[in-house]
């Protein structure tokens, strides 16, 4: 497969993708995408008018897809990765893609609205609908606190989608609102996933990027 990512090293959608790619180690051209660079910008706006990555572009099918599980889907359907990112089984199929679907909505949605809310002039900003997105990064670690194996991944013995999707979502949460040691299943959950290759990857390209990061606390891989 001929296949170019357009990305950003920063971007939480972005490392869902990257993530999978290096987890079964298919080979890709990395294009990087700067919204604020005019050129770059209208180079990707030719590939993809809605200016939002990740884009993966599989020359050799002439197909170009959007949105991080799209993308993943579609690596697991014509690239043939041993074991899939989305398991064979049903059962586990739809729990993956629950999971997938959670760590977006629960943990991203309102990292995303304090994350945005910081890029607003201070006049402008959203004071309490910040402080509600950090309650809401809150209930969201206890839900699944509650819910988490002791070891292992999301969803079993193997790496999937579901966990490519609790990385960005946790890095950054935990930046925002720390998970600390009042969720130890959690917690114990994401130092393996930062100790796995293909994810300490993604945060070691990612890192040169944490200045741009809009809150004054840091990412720290």
């Amino acid at each position: 497969m001929a296949m170019k990512l357009y990305f950003h090293p920063l971007a939480s959608f972005c490392h869902k993708v990257l993530i999978a790619l290096y987890e079964n180690d298919l080979p890709f051209e990395p294009v990087v995408v700067d919204l604020g660079d005019e050129a770059s910008r209208e180079a990707f706006r030719q590939v993809w008018p809605p200016l939002k990555f990740p884009v993966l572009v599989d020359e050799a099918r002439q197909a170009t897809v959007a949105e991080s599980a799209t993308v993943i889907d579609y690596l697991d359907s014509f690239a043939n990765p041993a074991p899939p990112m989305v398991p064979r089984n049903p059962d586990l199929a739809w729990r993956t893609r629950m999971w997938d679907r959670l760590f977006d909505d629960m943990l991203q949605l309102p990292m995303q609205k304090v994350v945005l809310d910081a890029l607003r002039p201070a006049s402008n900003r959203d004071a309490f609908g910040v402080e509600q997105a950090k309650k809401d990064i809150r209930t969201a670690y206890a839900f699944m606190e509650e819910r988490w194996p002791q070891t292992g991944w999301a969803i079993g013995p193997d790496f999937t989608l579901a966990d490519c999707s609790a990385v960005p979502a946790l890095f950054y949460a935990d930046t925002i609102c720390p998970l600390g040691e009042d969720f130890p299943r959690l917690s114990a959950y994401f130092l393996r996933l930062k100790e796995r290759a293909s994810v300490a990857r993604v945060l070691r390209e990612a890192e040169p990027y944490f200045g741009m990061f809009p809150l004054d606390q840091k990412p720290v891989r």
